[in-house]
């Protein structure tokens, strides 16, 4: 189809033509329509601005992966408000810091969720207002999402400015953070630069069926497939991933595009040969992957199976930029990320010079988009420098050509599964317990993970190392954090590598265990 007007490319413009086009195939559950996808979104909107909320305002999410979560994704983006997406596999105190941190107006939440937006309600200056999807709450009385919306007549998205996602990422103090940029001067109609980005590189328009089985509270995931709804796509989505079932889905639905991790090709790979050989993946075009490293014969032997389609990014939720590989060039550059794209980077070392070629440093994006980190400003100051570069703290090399490579994504970050785990926040916890005297949380070998946590402990005179006092640890971390945040193992040391001014040595750590 011709790209030649934005306007057209909103999903009230598909809706006009098309109302009972598929936005959202649910396996197994709620799908929804063009048409009803933009009056619930339509409607939604003017509900909030009714309430009283205004563009910049905040609107949290708890849910679970469904075709709601994606009419409130598009709602917030026509009301020009901040979606705060909260990670649903915190704990329920967590989430609870995420929507009271940032300052929610309202609160979306799943059925399974409404506890922690009353806990929120409670524990807020400015207690938000809670509706509920799925229906009325009826223990808490609570109302239903889509509960007396008035009929919000023909859409008119030029009128509207485009609302903006804001996530949080943790950090290493371990307190979540929220990420807060401008909210974009565009229409609704316009849409943000993101949306016409991803399709510029994906290659993704209204013919292109979206596979997702990540979390729509992590950035990607949510701003790729409302960014495939923009552009009249078919979104076939998941609540969790499972590796046969995603072969049925390309099969059945005729997947053109998905994004995956690194531990998802393990999962393929290991499905016996008849059972790959059951589904047919031709209609694949563009595989993503990003989130953790990829081994080169995991990612050598995915491209064998599938063909050239997979491309690999590095980013993070600020979207201070991205780097960008496509399967030709990573062949000619195996273990690479790519280049800048759009941009440019810098490799600076400590006294913040350019390193030359294969020489590692912390990474850098040149003339980043500003962001801060909502309620603390002392982390937004740590990110930016005086030459408007703005790092993630990641460390890396260029090759001779101009080709990134990460070497040590952060020298605490733990990245199991495409998940970030920060070890200060486990740390914290495991100090507080009485048989703890030191300890240290690292990020160990995985086949199928990459890494997973594990905590090396000294235990305080008269406690008895062992499996019961690694269960015993292991269990207390459970009581107040996510568990993929605990660690899955526990060794015990005599004592722990420290200088002579008391800073943890985690390298001498990290080193024997890899």
């Amino acid at each position: 189809m011709a790209q030649t007007d934005r306007r057209e490319l909103t999903p009230d413009w598909w809706a006009d033509r098309e109302p009972d086009r598929l936005a959202v195939v649910v396996p197994g559950g709620a799908s929804i329509t063009y048409g009803d996808l933009a009056w619930k979104s339509r409607a939604l909107a003017q509900d909030w601005i009714g309430r009283g909320i205004e563009a910049g305002d905040r609107v949290a999410i708890v849910m679970e992966n469904c075709a709601d979560y994606l009419v409130v994704a598009i709602a917030a983006l026509r009301a020009g408000v901040r979606l705060v997406a909260v990670n649903i596999h915190l704990t329920a105190a967590e989430a609870v810091h995420v929507v009271v941190d940032s300052d929610a107006r309202l609160v979306v939440v799943g059925e399974a969720f409404v506890d922690v937006a009353v806990a929120a309600q409670a524990g807020a200056a400015r207690p938000p207002a809670i509706v509920v999807a799925g229906g009325v709450s009826e223990a808490t009385g609570v109302p239903g999402l889509y509960d007396s919306l008035a009929d919000p007549g023909p859409a008119d998205a030029s009128a509207t400015r485009q609302g903006t996602f804001m996530f949080y990422s943790s950090g290493t103090t371990g307190k979540p953070k929220g990420i807060l940029r401008a909210v974009p001067d565009v229409s609704f109609a316009q849409g943000d630069s993101l949306t016409e980005v991803f399709s510029k590189i994906w290659g993704f328009d209204s013919d292109s069926v979206w596979l997702n089985s990540a979390p729509l509270y992590h950035a990607y995931p949510l701003q790729s497939c409302t960014s495939v709804i923009r552009w009249g796509g078919t979104l076939v989505l998941t609540g969790k991933f499972d590796a046969e079932e995603s072969l049925r889905l390309i099969d059945r639905h005729g997947v053109t595009h998905s994004s995956m991790v690194p531990t998802m090709f393990v999962r393929f790979l290991r499905l016996p040969a008849q059972t790959r050989a059951r589904y047919d993946v031709s209609s694949l075009k563009t595989v993503l992957h990003a989130g953790a490293p990829c081994s080169q014969p995991v990612k050598q032997a995915i491209m064998d199976w599938w063909g050239p389609v997979l491309y690999e990014f590095y980013g993070g939720s600020e979207n201070i930029g991205m780097v960008l590989i496509g399967p030709q060039d990573w062949l000619a550059h195996p273990g690479s990320v790519g280049k800048p794209a759009p941009g440019t980077i810098s490799v600076l070392d400590g006294e913040g010079l350019p390193t030359g070629p294969n020489e590692r440093g912390t990474i850098w994006f040149d003339a980043a988009p500003q962001f801060s980190y909502h309620h603390a400003p002392e982390k937004s100051a740590e990110v930016f420098d005086a030459e408007g570069r703005a790092t993630l703290g990641d460390l890396g090399y260029l090759d001779a050509d101009g080709y990134l490579y990460l070497d040590g994504r952060r020298t605490d970050l733990i990245i199991s599964g495409g998940v970030n785990i920060y070890p200060a926040e486990t740390e914290q916890r495991l100090a507080e317990h009485p048989a703890v005297f030191d300890v240290a949380v690292i990020g160990v070998p995985d086949d199928e993970y990459g890494q997973q946590v594990k905590a090396v402990v000294q235990l305080e005179g008269g406690h008895v190392s062992g499996p019961e006092m690694a269960e015993t640890l292991i269990a207390y971390c459970r009581e107040q954090l996510a568990a993929y945040k605990c660690p899955r193992s526990v060794s015990f040391e005599e004592s722990l590598p420290r200088t002579p001014t008391g800073k943890l040595l985690k390298r001498v750590l990290m080193d024997r265990e890899w």
